[in-house]
């Protein structure tokens, strides 16, 4: 099957994909959803070291990940393996890759090497702590990444010590920043002529997306803590008990303050010397917090955001992962969309976030079944018949 591109956008750029796990996954999806031929560049079946997500191909996971790719098998330790590659990568614009940082160099694939062959190729390399420094041959897990990173210092109830993200969130933001430097590299190409080199880390992504807290720091040399659901400076924002559940309330400014004083029924607030204005409301947060529960405790969720919507207050429900994909809204927007499976049948998975409107991004392809694409990405490179089935009995694909 050639390539079916899932978008126009970038329907004339190849991509070969070395990478595994999450981080790298999520960035050449990213690729992949708006049009790029990505080439799955997958370990024999018959070789050791095919775990992680590879070992559960039909899962959820797995499948999420590697949407709209086609798969090539290849033995990059092997030298006819790693000539296949180097003649993928005459062809190609951009190479993804997340090994650690010594890999690439002892599998020829570094982007010294990558650019005797074609000088306009784009390496892009995500690692777990970066290209150098003390702790940049360490292997690099998420987890890792959100305590050094200074996330899980700020997540959770004061007190109860630290929490993680209940997300990947440095393994995704890292793919995400290394697909949009791909992007960035590819329009700086269109200038010179010349590929480059990018890398990003688990670290760097994590430390990026601190934002407002790490400018505390940096800034006004404040360290931040665990604030709960409590917003660190608008006050009050946080979870608040219903009769029938919680909710989510965002009071920021004074007008909003003051819409939300009035209708809780609490117009003295207003003048309350405790929460006459936002340092006061922070220097009285927890009884603030306390009269207001008092309050919504006496009305559903429903209600209460029925009646804060109209008032021009925000807020919002917390759902559970079956309540947001039942939302009137998230269906409206059409967030969750179908993928036939040849395999596991209709699959339902979130599109691309960015709605392009004249040329949108789409699901084409199921993921595809390890070397499903072999033969004919070998063809396309001009390989015979013969060639491919001596490949194969010398386990080179």
């Amino acid at each position: 099957m050639p390539h079916l591109p899932a978008a126009s956008v970038l329907s004339d750029i190849t991509v070969l994909d070395l990478t595994r796990v999450r981080s790298g996954p999520t960035c050449v999806r990213q690729l992949a959803d708006w049009g790029a031929d990505v080439i799955k560049v997958e370990i024999p079946p018959n070789l050791e070291g095919t775990g992680g997500l590879a070992s559960n191909r039909n899962g959820s996971d797995f499948q999420n990940l590697h949407r709209n790719k086609r798969s090539l098998t290849l033995n990059l330790k092997e030298t006819e393996g790693l000539n296949i590659f180097n003649d993928l990568v005459k062809k190609a614009d951009v190479v993804v890759e997340n090994y650690r940082p010594d890999v690439k160099k002892r599998l020829g694939i570094d982007y010294e090497s990558l650019a005797e062959i074609n000088d306009q190729i784009i390496l892009a390399s995500i690692s777990g702590f970066g290209q150098n420094g003390p702790y940049a041959k360490r292997p690099g897990f998420d987890q890792v990444a959100q305590g050094m990173g200074g996330l899980m210092s700020i997540t959770g109830i004061p007190g109860q010590g630290p929490v993680r993200a209940g997300i990947p969130i440095a393994d995704l933001t890292a793919g995400i920043f290394c697909s949009q430097g791909i992007l960035l590299a590819l329009l700086e190409r269109n200038k010179s002529g010349k590929g480059q080199w990018l890398h990003t880390s688990l670290l760097e992504a994590q430390i990026f997306m601190l934002d407002f807290q790490s400018a505390r720091w940096l800034v006004d040399k404040e360290v931040p803590w665990q604030a709960g659901n409590n917003h660190p400076t608008s006050i009050p924002t946080g979870v608040f008990k219903t009769s029938d559940g919680h909710m989510n309330l965002s009071v920021a400014g004074g007008a909003i303050w003051e819409r939300f004083c009035k209708e809780m029924g609490h117009s003295e607030w207003i003048e309350n010397t405790d929460y006459i204005d936002a340092e006061a409301r922070s220097k009285n947060r927890d009884k603030l917090n306390a009269e207001i529960e008092d309050c919504t405790m006496q009305e559903t969720t429903e209600t209460w955001i029925d009646r804060f919507n109209k008032a021009g207050v925000p807020c919002g429900p917390i759902y559970g992962m079956d309540e947001v994909f039942a939302d009137p809204q998230v269906e409206a927007l059409g967030i969750a969309q179908s993928l036939t499976s040849p395999l596991l049948g209709e699959l339902n998975f979130v599109r691309q976030p960015v709605n392009l409107t004249r040329t949108p991004s789409s699901f084409v392809t199921a993921p595809p079944e390890a070397g499903e694409h072999t033969n004919e990405i070998l063809s396309e490179l001009g390989y015979s018949e013969t060639e491919v089935n001596q490949f194969k009995t010398k386990g080179v694909v």
